[in-house]
Formats: structure tokens, sequence, C-alpha cells
């Protein structure tokens, strides 16, 4: 039996005004590849497929999208495609020849009236049959709206692939709707490619309930790959291994290096040299079509590791999609370990895509001050807070910071050169961070050390978060406490002591896992539990 689906979200009336017909750009996605999903934006006439009920040709008006908007509609939907071994294309050579079963025209076009109001239209596993039948996607429905253009795209493909639609159900197991429409907002916003991702940004294959029952679980990227289709995964570009890893070359102080996380448990490893200390500045962004990441199919996370495989720090934004370092780094060698995570709104499962890894070396200038140093205690709901400049350079301006994610900060309070001290009473229960940034007549401007606090309602230590990726975790406490740290088996792997106010417990020592600290004071004792990864 062939499954007709269609996608009917958000099917808006058609403009009055049209955009002016172009030449299609031509584009490939992976050559190599053996299979093709065409995007096909010129028209065409469509005879003695499934759709052709009668023995009338339809016959399918262009896209009426511009090159600019042809472009985007494509790097979107060859971004959805990326890990797999198929090459998107906007070629109709591409598509003749390739194998009759492994072979998809996707006709995007204005003409809808010989089926109905939909954005798009497709025959389940339709890809293998061999016969030439095409998916459809409406772009005067989609009022030539370029991201659910694209979003459409890609979805009726998928269900050409033997993908039924991802469906929100309730803790009862009712369907809510038959398409999942995601969670969250901004650039991690997310929702299933077979759900509805026309509202939300970080659109992803997914494992969860299909369409058939809240228990019937669709893994999209094992059907994807399945034996029906013919394909796979694309090869692997970049080691996993430290022996084998890809060397990023400075030129100028300057490399760019790429690749494509194309498996859950794919992960990049690449190396580099440091001839002199210097400060050390990488940029690691996934593909995007615009700014705040838009199009983005991977929330990347890079290790920066030395050359002993020791890891120095693990970034990973919270709310971003793309990562950041700037360090200072001592003559040597170093790696870099590239993966696809989740984050709040996403699972790992389909954070898999392209990005970009620019890095570059800076000389390493000494500081004009010899100690920077931001210290703190909680009285009640007031944060105290004081601070070390020990420079020999005159500072003409002082800015504390705060934030709540530890990755943006707003100035709360500017000081002249001689201010030593502040209090806050922040207006959040939420845990604050704090740093001071410091700005010499040279005007260089340094920032201290950044520091945790929470609001003391409860008078016990606390750790500020309760997953560690970096080499420390910091700890708020009303007064001193001994704690000990305990693996799961029991074993003790650190002890000491943590001062009132706010602090840091080292675990750069720990390997990943889950963790209990004990802290003690006399009759007084508290547990939690952190995960260190």
């Amino acid at each position: 039996m062939k499954n007709q689906n269609k996608t009917v979200l958000l099917c808006f009336l058609l403009l009055a005004s049209l955009f002016t017909i172009a030449q299609t750009p031509t584009y490939n996605s992976y050559s190599a590849a053996p299979a093709v999903i065409f995007l096909d934006f010129d028209g065409q006439s469509i005879s003695g497929t499934s759709w052709n009920t009668s023995t009338n040709a339809i016959i399918c008006g262009p896209s009426n999208l511009n090159p600019g908007q042809i472009t985007e509609v494509f790097n979107r939907v060859a971004e959805d495609y990326r890990p797999f071994n198929v090459n998107i294309t906007t070629d109709s050579t591409r598509y003749w020849a390739a194998p009759a079963m492994q072979r998809m025209r996707i006709i995007l076009t204005v003409t809808s009236d010989w089926y109905g109001s939909a954005g798009g239209v497709s025959y389940t596993n339709s890809f293998s049959w061999g016969d030439n039948t095409p998916a459809f996607v409406f772009t005067a429905l989609l009022n030539y709206n370029i991201k659910n253009i694209a979003e459409a795209a890609s979805h009726e493909a998928g269900h050409t692939l033997g993908l039924r639609h991802q469906s929100a159900y309730d803790g009862n197991c009712a369907k809510l709707s038959d398409y999942n429409a995601g969670i969250g907002d901004g650039e991690i916003g997310w929702a299933p490619i077979m759900g509805v991702g026309y509202y939300k940004n970080f659109t992803l294959w997914h494992n969860g309930s299909s369409s058939a029952g809240c228990t019937a679980m669709q893994s999209d990227l094992e059907i994807i790959t399945g034996t029906r289709n013919g394909f796979g995964y694309r090869l692997d570009d970049h080691s996993s291994k430290f022996t084998n890893a890809t060397a990023a070359s400075f030129v100028a102080n300057q490399f760019v290096v790429s690749g494509v996380i194309s498996e859950t448990t794919d992960l990049d490893v690449f190396k580099f040299n440091i001839t002199t200390t210097s400060r050390f500045q990488l940029k690691g962004i996934p593909y995007n079509v615009g700014t705040g990441n838009t199009g983005s199919d991977l929330d990347m996370q890079v290790e920066l590791i030395d050359g002993s495989q020791k890891v120095l720090g693990v970034y990973n934004p919270g709310a971003e999609l793309s990562s950041i370092i700037d360090t200072s780094l001592s003559q040597g060698t170093y790696y870099l370990r590239v993966d696809g995570k989740g984050n709040q709104y996403a699972s790992e499962y389909g954070s898999l895509g392209s990005y970009s890894l620019n890095g570059n070396i800076l000389p390493s200038n000494p500081l004009p001050l010899r100690t920077l140093q931001l210290k703190g205690n909680t009285e009640a709901k007031n944060h105290k807070l004081s601070w070390i400049i020990d420079a020999d350079e005159t500072i003409i301006n002082q800015e504390l910071e705060a934030s709540t994610d530890g990755r943006h900060f707003d100035v709360i309070a500017t000081f002249n050169g001689l201010a030593r001290t502040f209090n806050n009473v922040p207006s959040t229960n939420d845990a604050m961070q704090y740093r001071l940034g410091v700005t010499f007549d040279n005007s260089r401007k340094y920032y201290s050390n950044t520091i945790a606090m929470r609001n003391n309602s409860i008078a016990k230590p606390q750790l500020v978060t309760n997953v560690v990726y970096a080499n420390e975790v910091m700890v708020s406490s009303p007064a001193a406490f001994n704690y000990s740290i305990s693996d799961y088996n029991g074993r003790v792997v650190s002890k000491g002591i943590v001062a009132q106010g706010s602090g840091t417990i080292k675990t750069g020592h720990l390997s990943n896992g889950i963790y209990i600290i004990q802290f003690k004071n006399g009759g007084e004792q508290y547990t939690e539990k952190f995960t260190k990864q």
C-alpha cells in the first residue's frame, strides 16, 4: 500500500505578488554520493506516476524563488542531510545519473490546485520505488517563507525515505498533535524535522513517538540509513584518536579547519602546536545561513586538551550552538576535540552537521598588574564583594559585572580607581556570578576571576552547578566546612576545606562520572551529588 503524506500546517493564502523567475543556480552537497535528492525549482510536467490518477499530466509551474532564496533553501536542506551518504542537488543531470531506486525529485512549485491546501505532499518509502514518483512542496501556500519551504522540503524527503511524523502525546498517551512542535526558544529552540519545524531554529532528526502511537518509537537516523534506502552515513572525515589527529597548521598565526559530525558517536580530533607562550583564541562555528547560527543542526562542544591528553577545558555555552575559547597557552602540543551535544531542549541524538574551527594566536603581553582577585561572602540576601588590585599602572575605571548563566555578563556598578568593596542585593534567587573589569591608563582592560554566590536563606554549603565541565566547581558556603568527595563505589577521592563565602573545589583530577560530596562542620552534615563530564 502506498501511503500518502502531506504537510498541512501553516498553509498561508497566496500573495498577489510573484517573484522574478531566474535560472536556478547549480549546487551539490556531496558529489561523491551515489544517492540523490533533487530539489527541482524550475517546474515540471508529471505523468505516468502514482500521482497521475487520470491520463492527464500535472503541469507544475516554477517555485517563483529568486537565486538567493533558492540558495538558502538548498543550504538548509543540505545541512539537514549532511550526515548521510546522499547528494542534495539542484542539477537534474545528477538525478538522472543516479540509480533509479536511489533517487528522489522534490518539486518546489506554485502549482497546488491539482491537490489542495497543503504545504507539501509525498508518498512514504517512494525514494526506493524506482518509478520517478516525486514529492512536492507548495511555495505559494507557504507564503514564500524560505525557512518554512526548506523545512517542508526536508520533511517531505524524510517521508520518501520511510519516516512517519514525530507526534506529540500527553502523559496518558493521548495524542495532542500529529506534529511535534518542539520546545524552547532562541538559538537552541528545538523541534523535530518530522514534526513541525517552522517555529524553531534548531530542527533535528529525532528518536521519539511517531504518529503510529505513543509507544511506537521512531528512530529517524536508523530508518534513513537502513537497507531499504541503500545508503548510510557519509565516511568519517576526522579520526577520534589522538594518534591520528588531523593537523591544524598555523599560517600567519591563523588556521581554519572544518569537518562534519555525522553520527551520534562521532568525535573529531585536531592537533596544533604552540611555539611560544601565546594567547590562543578559537571560534567553533556550526554551519549556518545567518546570524545567531540560523539553520544550524549542530550544538558544538569543543574540548581543549594538552599534549599529555589532559582536558584543560570544555567549551559548550548552554544557550548558543557555537563555542569560543580565549586563553593563554604555553609552548607545547595541544588537541581540540569536537562533539555534537544536546542542551536543555534537545537531546544529543540528532545534533549532527558541519562546522569550522577558526584559530589564531596573539602575543601574550605581560599584565600591567600582579594581582587582580575578587572575593565575596553572603549575609542573608546581601552579596558582600571585595577585591585586591596590585598594579603599577594607574586605574581609570572599574566595572563590576554579574551573570545568571556564566556567559552573558551585565555591568551592575561602575567605580573610580579607589573602590575595593561593593554590596549587592540581587533581585533573583538564582545563583549569581560576578567578575570585575579594570581599565588602566594605557587603555588595556583586564578581568578578575569569576566567583559565584547564592542567597543564604538556607544556611548550608551549596554547589553552584551539579554538572561540572571544567577543572573546578564553584561552591557557596555560609561558614568554613570540611568536605570529602567519593565516587559511586564509596571510595574517597578528594578532601579539603571550603571557606566562608564563595570559592572553588578542584575537580581536574577526577574522571568523568557521578560523585557524592559531603560537607561537615561539627554536628552539621550536608550531602550533594554532581556529575563530572
